[in-house]
């Protein structure tokens, strides 16, 4: 796709690469934003059911490249704006991209899982990891705080008190742990693998529900009752119209 982001189709899904296998898919700000360039190709693909997002090499990503980000000062400027219309910087919008799309994102992580590496594994739908992944919260230990949508994804998957102890201390916390709290779906020994089922399994079931589904849980998870409500009857009422217009029979096309 650009510049050590690698994508393909196969069928009916999407398989996204992080491709700087001798850095540990170290980011940089080029990577980022042909992330999102990616995200934004594959949200115009009507044919995909599923994202597979994945690093080459010996880990998923040892997150940002700060040597590399921090050479140009001035990129760090232009990307660190947001864009009006959609709210987030380069930085966050690398991340969020992948909950922007309709279809479920799975990341399959093995290796290193650090900083920005992480947040992009976050913001994934489901993050299933082999027994030896690491992941940390890396940032504290450079002096900053997590701002690739790290704040909102953590907020949703684990408890505040974890949260903080993550980001306060950047420890590494082995597989079992991050399973445990909540911060990954599953572990398994084949990421790339139990991916390609649970990839299965969700395509049998309406596209237009798993999408609604992923707007309704994304949009109300840490919503107000009321808000949720609402969001509860938009999202469905399309739902059970199609449904009434099929003459009751269900479908996964």
């Amino acid at each position: 796709m650009g510049s050590h982001i690698a994508l393909r189709f196969d069928g009916d899904r999407a398989y996204v690469t992080l491709d700087r296998p001798d850095k540990h898919n170290g980011l940089t700000v080029e990577m980022l934003n042909d992330l999102i360039d990616t995200a934004h190709t594959i949200s115009r693909r009507k044919d995909v059911r599923a994202v597979i997002l994945s690093g080459n090499g010996p880990s998923f990503s040892s997150g940002l490249d700060i040597a590399k980000a921090t050479s140009d000062p001035l990129a760090i400027v232009r990307n660190f704006i947001p864009l009006p219309w959609r709210g987030t910087n380069t930085f966050q919008e690398a991340c969020w991209a992948w909950r922007r799309l309709p279809v479920p994102v799975i990341a399959a992580v093995h290796g290193r899982c650090y900083g920005g590496g992480l947040q992009i594994a976050l913001a994934a739908d489901f993050r299933l990891a082999t027994p030896d992944a690491e992941f940390s919260v890396m940032e504290a230990k450079h002096g900053l705080v997590p701002d690739m949508s790290g704040a909102v994804t953590l907020s949703q998957l684990i408890g505040l008190d974890k949260a903080m102890l993550l980001t306060m201390t950047a420890d590494t916390v082995d597989a079992a742990y991050a399973e445990r709290i909540g911060l990954i779906t599953e572990v398994t020994a084949d990421p790339v693998a139990a991916a390609e089922k649970l990839a299965e399994r969700i395509a049998t079931r309406s596209p237009h529900a798993v999408a609604g589904a992923k707007r309704l849980l994304d949009r109300s998870w840490q919503s107000s009752a009321r808000r949720t409500f609402a969001l509860e009857r938009a999202t469905q009422l399309p739902l059970v119209l199609r449904l009434a217009r099929s003459g009751g029979k269900r479908t996964a096309k």
